[in-house]
């Protein structure tokens, strides 16, 4: 199927035409009919299956046909996103995708100055991408009424719930008028996001997208098994062997995305930490310098990676493995984008074999275990080697890769 099946007006058929999409991707041929025929939503879908335009294009396409052109018109679609960097992302998505339709909208987060933000929403917007936060505090401020929402879209429900912010996101529901078209997303629906959608959604059409279970052909996988305390060695040995133009690397927490950034630094590899902690002026700066390659490395929690939309990164690096399978699929996806070929490396500790089996199930084939002299993980069961016998030292140059195998 092509997007000219889907009833899409030409604008916006021009504007996809213009990014070189012709072909709608699953979530986008089951969501842009029901929400273009004013039907609420209910979509399970991962992040990178394209459900931004799956919304993004019906509310362009409903408002555009029924704007009234006065100056100053009240907000008539809120979008509401988890992190900064995706509510950005869904702000430029409409850009690209509104082209020419006059229609303007913009996008409010904390951590910067908001006398910007209430300035374009004083001259007026049609389209309103926020973060929780930021959008409660200008709304008890006076600066945003949600009186005339027409459209509410709920992304990434779930990451919503994680970060905390379900009260935030109740209070804001209770001020949207009772009729309205709303989009509800999300990867996973435990019982709260499960209630928080019968709480919203009215005879919704349920969508749901199988998670994305393999990655791209062109991502050539491997792991490393490797103690816990022996991570930070063995990522030096990688950079000194591999050749590496940019690499995006994931940690579990802030605290191990920081470490491991100093660590980087300190091999005078140009490197920063991207999380929760950061101010947003820290995190586009980070993400600017990472896309026009003056920093090397981008070191990130799942959570901030979100909207992170980067072309040509040549390595993605598990420093530690993620606990949900699917995860990893998304991880690595970061690479070999657009045709291009990339490299995944994980690292893998004996507490993280479980980890590794789940994700090995998930894929088509194990992901290839390699070897480094000097670097390999005790068995669960068997007792770690002490320091003594271990023979690896930070900057060590007496070690040579072994033979690979399958896991």
């Amino acid at each position: 199927m092509t997007f000219d099946k889907l009833n899409i007006i030409e604008p916006i058929l021009q504007a996809l035409t213009n990014k070189g999409y012709t072909e709608p991707t699953p979530i986008q041929e089951k969501v842009i009919p029901h929400m273009l025929n004013g039907a609420d939503v209910f979509g399970t879908a991962q992040t990178g299956t394209g459900k931004t335009a799956a919304f993004a294009i019906p509310i362009l396409q409903k408002l555009y046909t029924s704007q009234s052109g006065s100056k100053g018109a009240p907000i008539r679609a809120l979008i509401m996103a988890p992190t900064r960097e995706l509510a950005q992302q869904i702000s430029d998505s409409f850009t690209d995708y509104g082209k020419g339709l006059k229609l303007k909208h913009t996008v409010v987060y904390g951590g910067v100055s908001q006398k910007p933000q209430t300035e374009m929403i004083r001259k007026g917007v049609d389209i309103l991408i926020a973060t929780p936060g930021r959008l409660l505090d200008l709304i008890n401020q006076g600066f945003i009424k949600l009186h005339s929402i027409e459209y509410f879209i709920l992304d990434e429900a779930d990451h919503m719930l994680d970060m905390g912010f379900l009260p935030d996101i109740k209070r804001i529901i209770a001020k949207l008028p009772a009729r309205r078209q709303t989009g509800f997303f999300t990867a996973t629906v435990p019982v709260e996001i499960r209630a928080l959608a019968d709480s919203l959604l009215t005879n919704p059409v349920k969508v749901n997208v199988a998670p994305l279970s393999a990655p791209a052909e062109s991502v050539s996988q491997s792991v490393y098994f490797v103690e816990k305390n022996d991570k930070r060695a063995l990522l030096q040995e990688i950079f000194e062997t591999e050749t590496i133009e940019t690499a995006l690397i994931f940690t579990r927490t802030k605290h191990g995305a920081d470490k491991v950034t100093k660590d980087l630094i300190r091999q005078g590899i140009p490197a920063v930490a991207i999380h929760g902690n950061k101010s947003q002026t820290n995190r586009q700066k980070a993400l600017n310098g990472f896309k026009d390659r003056t920093i090397k490395v981008l070191v990130a929690t799942d959570i901030a990676s979100r909207g992170i939309d980067v072309d040509k990164i040549s390595h993605v690096i598990n420093y530690e493995l993620p606990e949900v399978p699917e995860t990893y699929v998304h991880r690595i996806g970061r690479t070999a984008r657009a045709g291009e070929s990339g490299i995944a490396i994980s690292f893998c500790a004996s507490e993280e074999r479980g980890s590794l089996k789940d994700i090995n199930k998930l894929l088509p084939q194990d992901i290839e275990v390699k070897r480094i002299l000097g670097f390999t993980a005790a068995p669960v069961e068997a007792p770690r080697a002490t320091n003594s016998n271990r023979n690896r030292r930070w900057g060590s140059q007496n070690r040579r890769p072994e033979t690979s195998r399958r896991y």
